[in-house]
């Protein structure tokens, strides 16, 4: 790839991140995550091989439907509360959509089966940018909204999928 390119990339990859961090809007989060999923998209695929198109495509897939997840249970949020804060999550629904699509993007177990597909489709340097930088934006809105989600669902989550 070429060094500017892959410049660029990677810097959207950092600005993703940082932007979801430092939100408490959740359109603001949903945008850099969105940031983050299409910048990672080259990236993974910059072998040209089948098997890398194929990571990439099954990457932006599940990612797509778990940013869907977060924008929907961000909108029954507000339906239901008036408010676009990410700290002020007081709906059941949107408790377990968003705690379903940040499993989806973290990889974790009951959503899990994307993510050896994309690492065996991917470079070593790849699938470490994936298994930690990518994992940072979405357990930034888990820190937020820990108030709200259950302790025990996510714990489960986490220990079956060590």
């Amino acid at each position: 790839m070429n060094p500017t390119v892959s410049m660029i990339m990677f810097s959207s990859l950092a600005t993703g991140t940082i932007i979801t961090m430092t939100s408490y809007h959740w359109l603001l989060a949903w945008i850099g995550l969105e940031i983050n999923t299409l910048s990672i998209i080259p990236i993974i695929s910059t072998t040209h091989h089948p098997r890398s198109t194929e990571a990439a495509t099954k990457y932006f897939l599940t990612q797509a439907a778990a940013s869907a997840l977060i924008l929907f249970s961000s909108m029954v949020n507000a339906w239901e509360t008036g408010t676009w804060d990410i700290t002020q999550l007081s709906s059941m629904p949107s408790h377990v959509l968003l705690t379903a699509a940040l499993a989806m993007k973290l990889g974790l177990v009951p959503m899990h089966f994307w993510l050896p597909e994309v690492l065996q489709g991917s470079t070593l340097m790849t699938a470490l940018i994936i298994t930690t930088w990518q994992k940072l934006a979405p357990m930034t809105l888990i820190y937020l909204t820990i108030n709200s989600l259950s302790t025990t669902i996510l714990l489960l989550m986490g220990l079956t999928s060590t």
